[in-house]
């Protein structure tokens, strides 16, 4: 993928105001501190991947801008208020999970769902309404299936569907929680494409959770990356060194850059510092087992 030039910066100080604010946030659940003192402002178009390895707190970073779970200490706002459940300038795109067969849904029924509000099948689409939902599907490459069962769509279909759903409100914030997780390589850059799309366009800010950073690499401002209870945020050059890993993982981290990609690699003994790790994770693997990030 060609790097886009970068976002021109707007002029009016309402533009440039933070979307998501937290300040010195901690969240532990009884002695397991996830992180702590994390300070992060996220602006108007601005595209922050996170990442670390399984258990680090990503997850649950999006479930408290969610208002699904409580910080244990410091504060969140977003649009300047307290974060609640249901904000409806708030867009998730949630991990590809295929849909069961016999799902009656529509693609077009779930980006309408992102349009109306109302639970499938109950109220009638305004005229507005309905040509908002028709604009959104031609948006996100849907029209071909728009009337297809949700079920029967490819993967990479039903993430397409799931963004339409997700920028039908014209969220002011996208949260990813891998969404590419499952895609193949083309079905990962369209995805990417359209979820970069609306930052540009539409202004949304995005925090997207991955343990592949290499497929959103070239769209990535700045990089939050939590492990051991501790963060570091900055570009993916200021971040993703061999030094700063190191030091959050307490142990020695390489960090290998190849044929456009990067590539973490840990020593023998880093599995003792993380327990288990996932097959896409960023966290540092034995030199026999390299894990992209």
């Amino acid at each position: 993928m060609t790097a886009p030039a970068p976002l021109a910066l707007p002029s009016s100080s309402a533009e440039t105001d933070p979307v998501l604010s937290l300040h010195g946030a901690d969240l532990a659940f009884g002695a397991r501190r996830l992180w702590s003192g994390l300070d992060l402002d996220l602006r108007p178009g601005e595209f922050i991947a996170v990442l670390g390895p399984n258990g680090a707190g990503k997850t649950s970073l999006l479930k408290t801008v969610l208002g699904q779970q409580q910080l244990t200490g410091g504060t969140i706002s977003f649009l300047g208020e307290p974060v609640h459940r249901g904000h409806r300038r708030i867009g998730y795109i949630p991990q590809q999970r295929l849909m069961e067969a016999g799902t009656p849904l529509r693609a077009r029924d779930m980006i309408a769902l992102g349009v109306t509000g109302h639970r499938w099948g109950i109220g009638r689409e305004r005229a507005d309404e309905r040509r908002r939902i028709d604009a959104i599907v031609a948006e996100v490459g849907a029209t071909a299936f728009a009337d297809a069962p949700v079920a029967e769509l490819s993967g990479g279909e039903q993430q397409r569907v799931r963004v339409g759903q997700a920028i039908a409100s014209d969220p002011a914030l996208l949260l990813c929680d891998e969404p590419l997780i499952a895609l193949d390589l083309r079905h990962q850059r369209e995805v990417t494409a359209l979820i970069d799309r609306q930052r540009r366009n539409g202004r949304a800010a995005v925090m997207f959770v991955t343990h592949d950073v290499n497929p959103i690499l070239d769209v990535v401002d700045r990089v939050l990356y939590i492990a051991g209870g501790r963060y570091r945020i900055g570009t993916p050059d200021e971040v993703l060194r061999p030094e700063v890993l190191s030091d959050l993982y307490g142990t020695p981290v390489d960090v290998v850059r190849t044929m456009g990609r990067i590539v973490i690699v840990g020593s023998t003994d880093t599995h003792d510092h993380l327990g288990e790790h996932h097959h896409h994770s960023v966290e540092p693997h034995d030199h026999e087992d390299r894990g992209h990030i």
